[in-house]
């Protein structure tokens, strides 16, 4: 079965204090529903093209239903509800290849 990832790429920080807040409910949120995080805001990265040097997260989970389940999560929504509009962000969702 094909695991699932979180892919979630920040275009903009207006808030650090909201994105601290939100850290310290969705990092538990995220491993009580299964997932593990690979890549984190503390990596190293390059931006091409049209990309973004900002905060990048890529989260793996068992399945594709799993991650959708996990960010329905009561637990995720209240991590959702602490960020509110500190970020702009691209958020997806999306299955892996094998």
């Amino acid at each position: 079965m094909p695991k699932g990832y979180w892919v979630s790429v920040y275009r903009t920080i207006s808030d650090p204090e909201k994105v601290a807040a939100y850290d310290k409910l969705a990092g538990p949120a995220v491993a009580a529903a299964g997932g593990r995080l690979l890549v984190g805001s503390v990596s190293r990265g390059v931006a091409y093209d049209a990309g973004v040097a900002e905060r990048t997260i890529l989260v793996e989970f068992d399945s594709f239903e799993q991650a959708v389940a996990a960010r329905e999560s009561a637990a995720y929504q209240e991590a959702l509800a602490a960020l509110s509009d500190g970020v702009e962000r691209d958020f997806r969702i999306v299955e892996g290849t094998d």
